[in-house]
């Protein structure tokens, strides 16, 4: 660290202190400088009271925010204020003059601020051959110094460093050398003139030889440059002539052959590349078109021609994965096995486009992941939600700038084998706008008999996708157009039951969270209580996606209270933590759902009915409300054109039995009819909710209630004939959810009842019926004679012997007595 210089005696002032970072003033200097900490600011707001002196010391150690009297330099520059700006985000911006040096005697902190006491060291200097000389020697060296630099204020510095004041041409250099901050701080530390000039003129000297050097090796490796260069172009030449006499060397063009023959292309692709190098061979190195071509030859080499992933043929291996990864999904698996089957029989077998359809949540997207390892292919996943141009499927041609092929393409480099298996996510969430239809694209891509010659508009050359397994998932099937639906296994993926939901949790999805949270079995245990007051208060959904998220929730809240527990680097988990039903609140708040959405009572015109949606099955309130009126019907709830049309037809069919319900003929004409379904803000449509809407109807008209524990579903004609719905099982699963355990449904809707979980079958009790006579029948509380009397036989036949719902599968509604 510089020491300063033992100086006369001088005056001794008390200044405002400020000490400042990375840089050294100078006396006769004019500097800039931001000010931004508290206690500089406090020191220059003082200066500024006063005479606008402060005195300015270097830091020892920049990086110090608060430095104490130890970490400031002894010896300084009393300054002038000479302007100060405050700027809008509170800093100050100061222009300084440096006066003279001084040296700190005391240093003491003043109400936030430093005040020094320090001594000005004046020297009388009398003007002598010998120091004239040295001026002039010094002069000259900064002048050599900045022709040698090449700096671009030659002429500034120059003028600022003619004076006939030693102590000022001495500080004036010293200020306009690029130093390290302790040397200029030791140059500032010298008071004596004539010993400041001399310690000048050697830092000179060294600076000036540095320079030379650096000039002698810039200067010889610009020689070596252009040595280089030259040889560069003489062995270019040398190469030419050896190839113009069919003595060359290997050149970049034989690497590219020898790659095209290697790469098992076919025969009409191997001679398009070959053409396409005797082109690129032609042209100039550095034209766009060569850039094009070389890009080309690329593509066509990175794509797999021949290289294939080693199948897993063990359909018992297969099977253990899948069951592994998935709970349930039997149709699914068995699918997948026959597929393993037939390759044990046919050699090559045509790839399979399977698409899986269902619920959020139920394990589509990881199921292809499942098929890929099973069968030990690779796997790449495309997503395609939200894709609107066809050339994201085939590319783009090589006329337009920075063309690339196709999404299959660049899948199938991704994977690296002629043999993967690719996903087509989201197939349902396509679009098509001005740039064309990317599912009319993938038409070709997805049948099995055109897959072979696909062709991407790219590579224009035909490309095998035969040996592909396509696996695409979808939530709902009538956004997909009719012929991509077409050339595809349709596998539907249903929405699961509370029992496979609590396996599914048990198995898979808290040991992926315990792994995630950093926690293991013996800190946290879930009761199966626990679990299912999870899935029936916290989520209403067909898959587990929410389920698994809530049980997130509960390790990292349990994560929280080790953490908060203990302040070390690495926490360790002490005693263990048990979900049970009763502490579900504490994790994760007040319950979501109710329990159960069975009516306390039965109602008049109150109708529970059974609805579909793409998050899998849910529970409608259908209301009717009977007023004295002209006429008129009124239907709210944002019902769509098909829903509003079935209350017209059920309308229609309740006005043309008003005689066997016991209703004026004229009745219709007298009152006004108010169909309403709660929860407006969500749009529902569809023909489904037929009967339902004619049960309301009938029990508003009839003063009759509809039982609380019963739902219903089906289309209604203006006959009352029940036709058959779809998504019959996520319907009565919504049903179970809600504690209903029996429905009403169409008997042409029987055929359905084989795929219902065994759940279903055991714990609810369903009526299947042909005709709205038989609907009425068994929903409304209180029946009416007429109806009684006309199809005592059809209703009968129509009830499935059902067992009561176990306890373990929640409480079901009470029986109609």
């Amino acid at each position: 660290m510089p020491k300063p210089t033992e100086q006369p005696n001088g005056e001794v002032y008390k200044l405002p202190m400020m000490p400042i970072r990375e840089m050294v003033i100078f006396p006769h200097m004019m500097t800039p400088f931001v000010v931004g900490r508290e206690s500089s600011v406090r020191a220059l707001e003082e200066a500024l009271t006063g005479d606008r002196k402060i005195f300015l010391a270097t830091q020892h150690d920049a990086s110090i925010d608060e430095p104490s009297a130890d970490d400031i330099f002894e010896v300084g520059v009393i300054g002038n204020i000479v302007q100060n700006v405050r700027m809008p985000d509170g800093n100050v911006k100061v222009l300084v003059e440096g006066v003279e040096r001084a040296k700190t005697i005391e240093l003491n902190d003043n109400d936030g601020f430093f005040v020094a006491t320090v001594k000005t060291g004046r020297n009388s200097l009398t003007m002598t051959p010998q120091v004239e000389q040295l001026m002039q020697r010094v002069q000259g060296l900064f002048e050599q110094h900045l022709k040698l630099q090449q700096s671009l204020n030659y002429e500034t510095a120059v003028a600022s460093a003619r004076t006939d004041d030693p102590t000022k041409l001495a500080d004036t250099i010293a200020a306009n050398l690029q130093l390290s901050i302790d040397e200029k701080q030791e140059l500032l530390n010298i008071f004596d003139p004539v010993a400041r000039l001399n310690k000048v003129a050697d830092v000179l000297d060294i600076a000036i030889e540095k320079l030379n050097v650096d000039r002698t090796v810039q200067s010889r490796v610009k020689r070596q440059m252009e040595r280089a260069q030259k040889e560069y172009y003489l062995n270019e030449k040398i190469k030419a002539i050896q190839k113009e006499l069919g003595r060359g060397e290997k050149s970049e063009w034989d690497d590219l052959k020898k790659k095209i023959d290697a790469a098992g292309m076919p025969k009409d692709v191997l001679d398009k590349a070959q053409q396409e190098l005797k082109k690129l061979e032609a042209m100039p190195p550095m034209s766009a078109e060569s850039t094009v071509s070389r890009n080309y030859l690329d593509w066509l080499l990175a794509v797999p021609w021949k290289k294939k992933s080693k199948d897993i043929r063990s359909i018992e291996h297969a099977e253990r994965i899948l069951n592994e990864d998935h709970y349930g999904l039997e149709k699914i698996k068995d699918r997948i096995l026959e597929f393993l089957a037939v390759r044990q029989l046919v050699k090559n077998p045509k790839g399979s486009i399977l698409c899986f359809v269902g619920p959020p949540g139920v394990g589509k997207t990881s199921l292809g992941m499942s098929i890929a390892k099973a069968t030990g292919r690779k796997f790449v996943r495309m997503s395609l939600g939200g894709v609107r141009d066809e050339a994201e499927i085939r590319g783009h041609r090589r006329t337009y700038i920075g063309s690339m092929p196709g999404q299959i393409i660049q899948s199938m480099k991704k994977a690296g084998t002629k043999n993967p298996v690719i996903m087509l996510d989201e197939i349902d969430k396509m679009a098509a706008d001005f740039r064309g239809d990317p599912a009319a694209a993938l038409l070709e891509v997805l049948d099995p008999e055109q897959n072979g010659t696909f062709t991407d508009h790219y590579l224009d050359v035909e490309y095998d996708l035969s040996q592909v397994l396509f696996v695409a998932t979808a939530n709902v099937l009538h956004t997909i157009p009719g012929p991509l639906q077409d050339r595809m296994e349709i596998l539907r993926l249903h929405g699961y039951t509370e029992v496979e939901k609590l396996e599914i949790a048990k198995q898979y999805l808290i040991k992926k969270q315990l792994e995630g949270t950093g926690l293991t079995a013996e800190n946290l245990e879930f009761s199966d209580e626990g679990l299912q007051s999870i899935i029936r208060g916290w989520t209403r959904e067909a898959g587990v996606r929410n389920l698994e998220r809530e049980i997130g929730n509960v390790c990292r809240k349990v994560v929280r209270r080790v953490v908060k527990a203990t302040n070390k680097k690495k926490p360790e988990v002490h005693g263990k933590e048990t979900l049970t039903a009763e502490n579900v609140p504490d994790f994760l708040g007040v319950m979501r759902f109710r329990d159960s959405s069975v009516q306390e009572k039965s109602e008049i015109g109150l109708v529970t009915g059974l609805a579909w949606t793409e998050v899998g099955g849910s529970i409608l309130q259908v209301e009717v409300q009977v007023l004295d009126g002209k006429g008129k019907l009124t239907i709210t709830g944002q019902l769509g054109d098909v829903m509003q049309e079935s209350a017209q037809a059920a309308l229609s069919y309740v006005r043309s039995r008003a005689q066997h319900l016991g209703l004026p003929k004229e009745f219709y004409s007298k009152l006004d009819i108010h169909v309403h379904v709660p929860e407006g803000a969500i749009p529902k449509d569809g023909p489904s909710a037929g009967i339902t809407l004619a049960t309301a109807l009938t029990s508003a008209l009839t003063k009759i209630p509809v039982r609380r524990d019963i739902a219903m579903t089906g289309e209604i004609t203006l006959r009352g004939k029940v036709l058959p719905i779809g998504g019959l099982k996520e319907k009565l699963l919504a049903a179970h959810r809600a504690g209903i355990f029996e429905a009403v449904l169409p008997a042409e809707n029987r055929k359905d009842y084989a795929d219902l979980p065994q759940l279903i079958k055991e714990s609810m009790k369903l009526h299947f019926v042909e005709q709205m006579d038989e609907v009425l029948q068994i929903a409304l509380d209180g029946k009416l004679p007429e109806l009684a009397e006309e199809q005592p036989a059809a209703l009968e036949a129509s009830k499935l012997p059902s067992m009561p719902p176990p306890a373990a599968v929640g409480t079901p509604a009470q029986p109609h007595q």
